[in-house]
């Protein structure tokens, strides 16, 4: 099937929406990976996907190419799984509170893979707080399973985990908008199948999407709608959170019903030397953390495998973060 073909069949009428099969979209998005597509050709093929947005059979295709491609990571040495965190948007509204989770999650023994862009796009980047912090950018694998190991806590361009990748999420520079390849971004596993990658979408109604994507590929993942774009836990009233492992989903926190009764001491700005800074406070227990993130800390703790239940990694996170009650 020629590209035109295909530029054809996803460039439909809005009431007549046409899909791709999985094994199409699994050729079309190697080719994509690989460079093997003409710019005009390309930019027709972004576009049609943006606008009519990726169905299950495209997004299993998509991943299956992109699975291929991902270069991967050795296992950490540690007794639990480690955690992966995506970081793709950036803040732009509020304060972007991933480093801290991921500090989080290290201090309590927990190996963390943050992979994301070094692009702010106009906002704050996760690597621009991190090498406010003093953590910098691995500039290739091999230096990455050994930082993970000895720091327990890496930052890898996503060029370094998957070259093609990253050449399609630069098209945004260029066309102004984001394409599929941000959203397969969210998806990679570097250590097939032996972490738990934490998944979060903007749009709620895509949720259900994501859920049958991740129970359909048997993925181990916690779930979320994600705050500003990233994929942390909003600081300002506690989310859903889900378990998604071995083709099933459980619902480990609830989102927070009715008025909020206590908001959270954040950064008085969003920029990268003032949220490094309130973060080193917090980390020093000068702050304390907001309870929808001790919260997530949990659910990752659980979701590892570094606590056996939901009460035991409550504890835990409540204690290593220094509040005495847990969300």
């Amino acid at each position: 099937m020629t590209y035109s073909t295909l530029i054809r069949k996803l460039s439909y009428g809005v009431h007549d929406v046409a899909h791709l099969e999985e094994e199409e979209a699994y050729q079309l998005f190697s080719a994509m990976l690989d460079d093997g597509v003409s710019d005009l050709e390309l930019g027709a093929i972004v576009m049609a996907l943006r606008i009519k947005s990726e169905s299950i059979e495209e997004l299993l295709g998509f991943y299956r190419a992109l699975a291929e491609r991902v270069y991967p990571l050795n296992m950490p040495t540690a007794s639990c799984r480690p955690v992966v965190l995506p970081s793709y948007s950036g803040a732009l509204h509020q304060a972007n509170l991933l480093p801290l989770l991921a500090l989080l999650l290290r201090d309590c023994g927990v190996p963390v893979v943050i992979h994301g862009t070094l692009q702010s796009n106009g906002r704050v980047t996760t690597a621009s707080i991190l090498r406010e912090l003093g953590i910098l950018p691995c500039i290739n694998l091999p230096q990455a399973v050994k930082q993970l190991n000895e720091q327990g806590l890496v930052f890898l361009h996503a060029v370094t985990l998957c070259p093609g990748l990253a050449a399609l999420m630069t098209l945004r520079e260029r066309m102004g908008l984001r394409n599929s390849a941000h959203a397969m971004a969210k998806l990679i596993d570097p250590f097939s199948d032996g972490c738990l990658r934490v998944v979060s979408v903007a749009d709620p109604l895509q949720l259900e999407k994501m859920r049958d994507f991740l129970t359909m590929t048997g993925a181990r993942a916690l779930l979320l709608q994600s705050t500003d774009g990233e994929g942390y836990a909003d600081p300002m009233r506690r989310q859903q959170m889900e378990f998604i492992n071995d083709g099933s989903s459980s619902l480990l926190c609830a989102a927070e019903q009715g008025e909020v009764k206590h908001l959270p001491q954040l950064p008085d700005d969003i920029d990268a030397h003032t949220t490094a800074g309130w973060i080193r406070r917090v980390m020093a227990k000068e702050i304390a953390v907001p309870q929808s993130v001790i919260s997530q800390l949990a659910c990752c703790l659980y979701g590892c495998g570094y606590a056996d239940d939901m009460s035991q990694a409550s504890a835990i996170a409540a204690s290593k973060s220094g509040n005495l009650v847990s969300a």
